[in-house]
């Protein structure tokens, strides 16, 4: 059945093109035309015969139906010329866009028929242009025409909504008609031809809960007080329909999630009447004790409940807060617990919305009460300080030793027990101060420095003296009261620079001082000349009474030949009590100048030169310069050529030279400029170490039994006393000692090449080896080498 009724359709839609196709050419509205050789008269209004032509083509828009699938082409429309008079001669020709492709022409009899099925979404109306020739010449009998060909829409594209699914919130309890969402769908059909494109919107699930406007399509609610609690999320199924929702219409549809968000529309409400939590005594203030917790089924700021002690002999004791994350009231210690004076507390705490809509206030009270009853449980407690904290003072450089200040701490406990103090050394890594651990009297240990140091933060501990498991812990703070005991100082190193054209009282620089100690002690700084010098011919020093002073010149006329530094003592004192003062030296130079007193030198060398010779003078020393340097090298040159022999002789050997060095020995007496050891035999280690001898420090005496008789003529006898004298007297000059060179390493390939060992005779040995050792060797070679061949060489 609906194959047929879609047949139908199509079928009733090409009758009814054909139809307005049919019109069109009855009404004439094809007006395109060009004049026609066949006209006649007509008289104008003053007599005048006008000429009107006459329409040889007839054109107009054609229309053709979209999607349409029957076997045969469709025919479009039919061109035809009043000068066709059918024998055939004219040939119609079709250009333009999808001529060919999509519309094709019978060049005979002028009918155009579409091969394709169209599709108006795609493209709603095509440009052609048609010509009539002579067939067998090609001339063309009527210009060029365009018409138009218009795809005819029929309903073939469902609606499409936007997006396939919603998502849309609507407050919990909302008024019937509260508008949710609007939801919109498209569609792709001519929405000017029929009603192919008007869309109808309805709900298909959802209901009873949410309604839909057909024209628009705004979900509103349909039910009252509706409960977020009870269920939070619907979803909703809408549908537009095109041909104004009527039967035959195309339809789409998409989902829309609605979910209910809160609202506080219910009040918070303990799961229980009573509480019941403990506490030791030994918690300190802050301590959480216990949780309590109201539920409220809203959620959000709108389940955000706020906590607080209303009544109760505990509310000077405890207090409750709120945690927002878990929504419990915590409730915390407010003050330190005594056990031995009240053991049990009761607070009343309500629980209460924070933020209340006035719309459902008529729902309330939202709020909510509980009883909590707290007990104190006995345990055994630290010392407790006096104070939270110490402050003292102590002069610097007080003596060791100096009281400071004290701290008491007791235990709260019945027994009362001695309480031990110390000083916690992590806090005093430099051990100035000491504690007495009996009564907590603080002592200083060393000096202090308030330039160096000047708070003191320490902690002491407190523990009882027969329970040291229990400690109490206080920070002390000792300030260092300041002593006058550093001098003021300049506050930078100054060095100033004064033209030589200065003029008199001319300031040219302005000094300040600094001072290590306190203000009290330091500023104001007093700046004066020592009293030798206070009438200094050269320069002078005002205060400005603002910690600094001017250094001003007395006098003109500077001379950098003369003198160009200048050293100025000035005198600091500080403000303290007693005052310090210190004397600090001022550098001046002395600087050239040009006229506006910008520096230009304070090189007194520089100054000289430029002030004796003129610049020419200058060019004239330097080329001078210049050409005995040039003369110089031209003369060390050429004598060095004079001495370089005109041929080298290959035979020579530069280690053949004899060089001459001018340094003399120590003489005989010296042994101890060279260290021969290196040259030893390590054999003899062992054995005979050779004598290095010195001069001794005792006179030798010789024996009386060794001199000859006096008035001796034995000549033999008074040498042979002389020459063992000599040999037993260690102080005689010249301290012989004989040095053994023989030794030339171990392991050598060549052997000793030393010819104090070597045999008297030439046959002993054979050096015709060395011809091999290269041409270094060349000359020993030659000088040992056998007989024969130095006899082949010769």
């Amino acid at each position: 059945p609906k194959m047929k009724e879609d047949s139908c359709l199509q079928a009733a839609l090409l009758c009814l093109g054909m139809l307005c196709y049919s019109h069109a050419l009855s009404t004439g509205l094809m007006n395109q035309s060009r004049p026609s050789l066949h006209g006649h008269r007509e008289k104008g209004k003053e007599g005048q015969v006008l000429h009107r032509s006459k329409r040889g083509w007839v054109w107009n828009q054609f229309f053709v139906i979209e999607e349409y699938t029957g076997p045969d082409p469709v025919l479009v429309g039919r061109l035809h010329s009043d000068i066709d008079s059918g024998d055939g001669n004219i040939k119609y020709i079709l250009s333009g866009e999808g001529a060919g492709i999509i519309f094709v022409i019978d060049d005979k009899s002028g009918n155009i028929h579409a091969t394709k099925t169209l599709d108006r979404e795609e493209r709603a109306q095509y440009t052609l242009t048609a010509q009539a020739v002579d067939r067998n010449t090609n001339r063309p009998l009527e210009p060029p025409s365009e018409f138009i060909v218009k795809v005819q829409d029929i309903n073939d594209n469902p609606p499409e909504f936007l997006h396939e699914n919603y998502h849309a919130n609507v407050p919990e309890r909302s008024n019937v008609g509260t508008s949710v969402i609007q939801v919109t769908a498209s569609d792709a059909d001519d929405p000017t031809y029929g009603n192919s494109a008007k869309l109808v919107y309805s709900i298909l699930e959802g209901q009873p809960y949410f309604s839909v406007e057909a024209q628009t399509g705004i979900i509103r609610t349909a039910l009252p007080n509706m409960d977020r609690e009870a269920k939070e999320e619907y979803h909703v199924v809408i549908q537009a329909k095109d041909m104004g929702g009527h039967m035959g219409g195309l339809s789409g549809t998409t989902k829309v999630t609605i979910t209910l968000t809160d609202v506080n529309d219910n009040p918070p409400k303990f799961p229980q009447s009573v509480y019941q939590m403990s506490v030791s005594e030994a918690a300190v203030p802050g301590e959480k004790v216990g949780t309590v917790k109201a539920k409220d089924p809203d959620i959000g700021e709108n389940g955000l409940v706020a906590y607080s002690i209303i009544d109760g002999d505990g509310m000077d004791m405890f207090e409750i807060t709120t945690d927002y994350e878990t929504q419990e009231g915590v409730v915390k210690l407010k003050k330190t617990l005594d056990y031995e004076t009240k053991k049990s507390y009761s607070l009343k705490v309500e629980a209460a919305n924070v933020h209340i809509d006035p719309k459902f206030i008529s729902n309330g009270p939202f709020k909510d009460t509980v009883t909590v009853k707290i007990a104190v449980e006995d345990a055994d407690e630290p010392p407790v300080f006096l104070k939270p904290g110490y402050i003292f003072e102590v002069q610097e450089n007080a003596a060791s030793g100096t009281v400071v200040g004290k701290v008491h701490a007791k235990d709260p406990d019945a027994a009362n027990s001695a309480i031990r103090y110390s000083i916690d050394r992590h806090t005093d890594l430099e051990r100035y101060f000491v504690i007495n651990a009996e009564d907590g009297n603080i002592k200083t240990i060393k000096a202090l420095d308030r330039e160096e140091i000047a708070w003191h933060n320490i902690s002491v501990f407190a523990v009882e003296a027969h329970k040291q498991h229990q400690e109490a812990k206080v920070p002390v703070s000792i300030k260092v009261v300041d002593v006058n005991d550093n001098a003021p100082k300049f506050a930078a190193a100054y060095e100033a620079f004064v033209c030589e054209n200065a003029r008199s009282n001319q300031q040219f620089i302005t000094i300040s001082a600094d001072d290590k100690d306190d203000s009290a002690n330091g500023p104001r700084f007093i700046f004066s000349l020592p009293p030798e010098i206070i009438h200094n011919p050269n320069f002078t020093l005002r205060d400005n009474r603002d910690n600094t002073a001017s250094v001003l010149v007395r006098r003109e006329g500077f001379s950098r030949q003369k003198q160009d530094l200048y050293l100025l003592p000035i005198v600091i004192s500080d403000g303290g009590l007693p005052p310090l003062s210190s004397t600090n030296t001022l550098t001046i130079r002395v600087c050239g100048c040009d006229s506006s007193g910008s520096l230009l030198s304070c090189n007194a060398e520089a100054f000289v030169l430029n002030a004796g010779l003129s610049t020419g003078a200058l060019i004239a020393i330097l080329a001078c310069i210049v050409i005995l340097l040039v003369i110089v090298v031209l003369f060390v040159t050429l004598k060095r050529q004079k001495k370089e022999p005109l041929i080298v002789f290959e035979e020579e050997d530069v280690r053949e030279n004899i060089i001459t060095y001018d340094d003399e020995g120590g003489g005989e007496e010296d042994t101890e400029a060279f260290d021969i050891a290196t040259l030893q035999n390590p054999d003899g280690i062992n054995g005979f170490i050779p004598r290095k001898d010195i001069k001794p420090e005792y006179q030798y005496m010789p024996r009386p039994g060794l001199r000859p008789a006096p008035n001796s003529v034995d000549v033999d006898d008074f040498i042979n006393t002389r020459i063992q004298e000599a040999d037993n007297d260690p102080t005689a000059p010249p301290y012989d000692s004989i040095q053994i060179y023989g030794y030339e390493g171990r392991g050598s390939v060549a052997g000793s090449l030393s010819s104090l060992e070597s045999a008297t005779t030439d046959s002993d040995l054979d050096y015709d080896y060395l011809q091999n050792w290269g041409p270094r060797f060349k000359k020993l070679a030659d000088l040992y080498g056998s007989k024969d061949t130095f006899d082949d060489d010769s």
